[in-house]
């Protein structure tokens, strides 16, 4: 008797250690954790916030400084007609202000006179300024800045494109739950019509039992068996379809091993990952939700483009000064007598072009607007709407575990009188589908509280930090 304790203990051990070396289990943090850095559309999310810096970049180019040269020569039948040479930099301001500085040589038989510079070329050094239009705010000035609203912008699409890959990556891991969970229910009662199909063949052999009741016994397994067969195809179906979020450095597909189960004890785990832990109605703010903030920096675009086109109805009027000496290394050369400047000015006389565009670009600030408030209304009835669902859903999983408590013990007790002779076996049939029906629905229910969890961690458009 001794040996066999110590055989069957050493038998339950060796299960246990086998069952932990075959299966694998995933984690839920750590699965998420995979998608977000290896996901090819995590990673293309992250590319919004390079390209808002390219754009950025290229924006602040139009404040470079220029270095411009001009040569021009005409030379025919042994004349020299001229020889142009005319070399300029410029550092272009914030404001509609420009400073310069160039040097010119000319020379030729048919030269211009107006180009006429003495024999070692005249240097100059001046500023232009544009009086009215474009003094406050200019192409270059608006590009600049709706560069920088569109860099915002991006990380704010770059958050909801990785909160969006994720709630998916999310809803796949519970629906990979939920069928495992359906599997390890059908086994469970596989085992058990076996464990009755065999006692009760046996009964009936003794002459203890109807024969009819075998029968009745053997259905009740078949349709087990049948149940667990769909459930694993079931299982393998959602499987693949978590193998779609699941990708490793280098972009390489990863499939799941049969081996690898989800984790069966994961609510708490949902609060802390998704970061919706401690998340309550009344401390719910819309202020720094990524769809309005990305919205907000749309606007504040637009804005810069409507002020740009109010611009445009001032005139054009840009004036130029430039100081003229030979000699620049002394300072005393540059006389105010000395100089060459001119004033620019344009003016349409409707408007009509102008006016247009100020108004479509006021059409344009206004819908944007008009569309934040909506999606902003929007996002607060769907947040207190999946509150509401929540707090119903923990009511609703009390009911059913105690629904399941009791169906067990119906089960259990129907049982105890069939062993005694005052049951039937259809009662017990009977007893087992409705605890079977209850446990699938819990497994559901369940499922569908994940799931509404998931739904609040994308309305609220999160971006975990600890992924």
């Amino acid at each position: 008797m001794k040996k066999c304790i110590l055989y069957s203990l050493y038998f339950l051990v060796t299960s246990l250690f086998s069952q932990q070396e075959n299966n694998t289990i995933l984690n839920f943090k750590e699965y998420l954790g995979y998608v977000k850095k290896y996901h090819p559309v995590a990673k293309q999310a992250e590319l919004n916030i390079s390209i808002g810096q390219a754009n950025l970049m290229k924006a602040r180019g139009g404040f470079d400084p220029k270095l411009e040269m001009d040569y021009d020569r005409k030379k025919f039948k042994g004349l020299e007609y001229y020889d142009l040479l005319n070399a300029t930099f410029k550092i272009p301001t914030w404001y509609g202000v420009e400073f310069k500085a160039g040097f010119e040589q000319n020379d030729g038989e048919f030269l211009n006179p107006q180009n006429s510079v003495p024999k070692d070329g005249l240097f100059n050094a001046g500023i232009t300024v544009s009086v009215a239009q474009g003094l406050f705010i200019n192409n270059r000035m608006a590009t600049l800045r709706k560069a920088k609203f569109f860099r915002e912008q991006k990380k704010a699409d770059r958050d909801l494109q990785v909160n969006e890959v994720l709630y998916k990556a999310a809803l796949a891991y519970f629906d990979w739950l939920k069928a495992y969970n359906e599997k390890e229910i059908y086994h469970s009662f596989l085992d058990n019509a076996k464990t009755r199909f065999i006692g009760i063949k046996k009964s009936a052999l003794a002459g203890d039992k109807a024969a009819i009741d075998t029968v009745e016994a053997k259905i009740a397994l078949q349709n087990r068996m049948l149940s667990f067969e769909q459930a694993k195809v079931k299982l393998i179906k959602e499987s693949l379809e978590l193998s779609n979020f699941l990708w490793l450095e280098g972009d390489i597909p990863v499939e799941l091993r049969p081996n690898v189960i989800p984790d069966g004890d994961i609510e708490e785990d949902i609060d802390n990952t998704l970061d919706i832990m401690n998340k309550q109605l009344d401390g719910f703010t819309l202020k720094e939700h990524p769809k309005l903030r990305a919205l907000y920096y749309k606007i504040e675009g637009l804005e810069v483009d409507r002020k740009l086109k109010a611009n445009k109805l001032l005139p054009t009027i840009d004036i130029e000064y430039n100081f003229l000496t030979e000699t620049p290394e002394l300072s005393q050369s540059f006389n105010t007598s000395e100089y060459k400047g001119g004033v620019t000015f344009r003016f349409p006389l409707f408007l009509r072009k102008e006016r247009g565009a100020l108004k479509l670009a006021k059409y344009k600030v206004q819908d944007a607007k008009f569309n934040r408030e909506t999606t902003a209304l929007r996002i607060k009835n769907k947040v207190k709407t999946i509150f509401a669902e929540l707090e119903s859903f923990e009511t609703q999983n009390q009911l059913i575990k105690d629904i399941v408590k009791n169906y067990s013990s119906l089960l259990v007790a129907e049982e105890r009188k069939f062993s005694f002779g005052e049951s039937s076996l259809f009662l017990i049939n009977s007893r087992e589908r409705s605890l079977i029906d209850t446990r699938l629905k819990a497994n559901k229910l369940q499922n569908d509280y994940f799931k509404t969890k998931a739904r609040l961690f994308n309305s609220l458009a999160l971006n975990p930090e600890i992924l």
